[in-house]
């Protein structure tokens, strides 16, 4: 296995250190540091930024032909971090601990040090991983946001307000869709300079927004949280897919979340997330495409189709069908077959 030390602070450091153990050069775009690695150790990209007020962003895509250990060390209070893992599985430990945690695809922690001690980061061979971890200065960073800290809950006020790192503090879950959301986009952002700066700043924002909500709803009671998590899509996926496939005889939304593993309130917010309407529309939506296929590609008639998309009314059917297609379903049925 590999290990190598690095600064916590500034960002720069890291790359740079990195960068000297690996004999490689690396770059820097408007305060944006970046280091490509070379094909004896790997492939990939490691990047970091400070931005003002102490918040700061490294963000690892990388694939190591060999185990590696990052090493974190500085005689100071090493930043608090938040680590999201968008593909493969990083593992942590604190410097002073043996004790490894893993954050596999679609987590999150949130990790800060006691005292000087610092963070070992533990890269697999041969797997592709990629990390955002969002770092805080907190002394820094509780000097820009002092009036804004006093309203978090107690724990996360605290936690901030730890400037000297009196405490470890780590805590896992499961990143929101929210969240996954803003990781995407800055992936796929590619505009340079001070425009990449402003954006990546903003979104770094927008991640550590979603974090403090997404941990006090992680405190809830399970069957009481309402965010949706990423690793909670293949569930409301497999319950759009029921729907689709039963769409005669659709169970009630109570059915349909029992089903899912989830509260209704959870899966009527998924459906919102990935489908930009309620259950029930969804419902209603899939049964006029049944309609719509029915009417085209096959005989039936009129109150073969009701029956087959699970309704028990005709006019209802007419009526939606109108609002949808502004025509009804005998109206579009000759007008298909002239």
């Amino acid at each position: 296995m590999n290990s190598i030390q690095v600064n916590s602070l500034p960002l720069k450091d890291v790359i740079r250190d990195i960068a000297e153990v690996f004999n490689i050069s690396y770059s820097e775009n408007c305060g944006e540091y970046l280091l490509q690695l070379p094909e004896s150790i790997g492939e990939g990209t490691i990047r970091g930024i400070n931005f003002e007020g102490g918040l700061g962003l490294i963000q690892y895509n990388c694939l190591f032909k060999e185990d590696l250990e990052i090493h974190f060390v500085v005689n100071q209070i090493h930043p608090l971090k938040f680590l999201y893992t968008v593909s493969g599985t990083l593992q942590h430990r604190f410097e002073n601990e043996e004790n490894l945690h893993e954050i596999k695809q679609y987590q999150n922690a949130i990790v800060a040090s006691s005292k000087h001690n610092g963070h070992v980061l533990l890269f697999e061979a041969n797997q592709r991983i990629t990390v955002n971890s969002l770092e805080i200065e907190r002394e820094k960073f509780q000097a820009k946001m002092e009036c804004d800290i006093k309203s978090l809950d107690d724990e996360l006020e605290q936690l901030f307000k730890d400037i000297k790192a009196n405490g470890a503090f780590y805590h896992s879950g499961n990143y929101s869709l929210n969240i996954a959301d803003i990781l995407t986009q800055m992936v796929d952002f590619t505009d340079e300079n001070f425009t990449r700066k402003l954006f990546l700043e903003g979104m770094a924002y927008q991640i550590l927004t979603h974090q403090i909500l997404q941990y006090q709803d992680d405190k809830k009671e399970e069957g009481s949280r309402t965010l949706i998590r990423s690793t909670e899509l293949k569930q409301i996926n497999h319950i759009s897919s029921l729907i689709e496939s039963n769409i005669s005889d659709v169970p009630t939304v109570e059915n349909l979340a029992r089903e899912a593993g989830l509260n209704i309130n959870k899966l009527q917010e998924g459906f919102k997330k990935l489908y930009g309407t309620t259950v029930n529309n969804y419902v209603q939506k899939t049964r006029l495409d049944a309609a719509y296929n029915l009417l085209t590609k096959t005989d039936l008639n009129i109150s073969e189709i009701v029956n087959a998309i699970g309704l028990s009314s005709k006019s209802y059917f007419s009526k939606i069908f109108k609002e949808k297609y502004n025509i009804s379903p005998s109206e579009f049925r000759k007008k298909h077959q002239g």
